[in-house]
């Protein structure tokens, strides 16, 4: 077991599964430059290549034991970072099976290469949808759990599992439960290049860029201006905070979870200001109806992460966030 004084004379190697993808490739260029040796995991169906040094990406699906155990064998870690999931909520509620084959299927597949490998760390990129429509905000650790798609019962059964994976085997792990990522690094040339995006910021983005009107599902929440707020959590503060739970395992700390916010919620209508503000254009958009299973409001308290793990956002401002999302975008045009 390494203890945290051999942290700052040695640096493991980790194994970050989804690193192709958009947090992923934010986490393995935090790693790099923190001194860590990393090894990438990634099929390629929602990453992207050119995010990963060719030397360091096994292109491997997680369902394939087999090959998983051969990757850790040829490059021996200590721990896991586990990213490699299917994310859109809307998706779930149409194909559920891919994502229970995907996201819990492929996770007991890699945590098995796990044990055979004789790793027993993990970090979990889980998500507060695991909560559902919590009755009050701010989102607290030790709410139950209660999803109302796919996606989200596919990371509460994840986690379960992992609760298991402790008691009987010994594996410990952290989950990170966190709603909305957003921006990109300064200066960098990863960012958000999902297919089909769904996120909210992009999607202004190509609004702003195509003239076609932006949808706002649901205008009429009874939020102050009517559309539903969310906790904007900006990529490389993700990636931070996945770093510090890696560090709380490989110092030999046990098992938990947590959330990753700035407890602070900005609304749909707020977001599109800041858009406005940053690209110095107007984002043109329309109200449509409410999608079912949205509530109005979710906002993570990250108080515990904050206190155990000594985390803060570098990125408390909402404009900060789009702006950096922004540059990325304008880079790649």
């Amino acid at each position: 077991m390494l203890l945290q004084s051999d942290l700052a004379t040695s640096k493991p190697t980790i194994l970050v599964t989804g690193g192709a993808g958009y947090i992923g490739a934010h986490t393995v260029h935090l790693l790099l430059q923190r001194g860590y040796e990393v090894q990438v995991v990634d099929n390629l169906s929602r990453g992207h290549r050119h995010n990963v040094d060719p030397a360091r990406l096994h292109v491997v699906d997680l369902a394939d034991t087999e090959a998983l155990c051969g990757v850790l064998a040829r490059h021996p870690c200590e721990a896991v970072i586990h990213f490699a999931a299917y994310i859109a909520v809307g998706e779930s509620t149409r194909v559920p099976e891919l994502y229970f084959r995907n996201n819990v299927c492929g996770s007991l597949s890699l945590l098995t290469a796990m044990l055979r490998s004789g790793v027993k760390r993990m970090v979990f990129s889980s998500t507060a949808a695991v909560y559902g429509m919590p009755a009050r905000v701010p989102i607290l650790e030790d709410f139950p759990y209660a999803p109302v798609s796919p996606y989200g019962e596919s990371k509460v059964m994840v986690e379960k599992i992992l609760g298991w994976f402790d008691s009987l085997h010994g594996l410990r792990s952290i989950s990170l439960r966190y709603f909305n990522a957003s921006g990109a690094e300064p200066g960098g040339t990863i960012g958000e290049e999902h297919d089909p995006e769904t996120h909210l910021i992009p999607l202004a983005f190509r609004a702003v860029e195509t003239g076609q009107p932006l949808t706002l599902f649901g205008d009429d929440y009874p939020t102050p201006d009517g559309t539903c707020i969310r906790d904007y959590i900006h990529v490389s503060d993700l990636a931070e905070a996945h770093i510090l739970a890696l560090e709380h395992l490989l110092a030999g700390g046990g098992s938990g979870a947590f959330n990753v916010g700035t407890g602070t919620g900005h609304s749909v209508r707020e977001v599109i200001a800041a858009v406005d503000a940053v690209t110095g254009r107007k984002t043109p958009w329309v109200a449509g109806p409410r999608r079912e299973g949205d509530p109005a409001e979710l906002v993570a308290s990250a108080d515990k992460l904050k206190r155990m793990l000594h985390w803060s956002p570098r990125f408390t401002s909402l404009r900060d966030i789009v702006a950096t999302a922004w540059e990325f975008e304008s880079r790649r045009r």
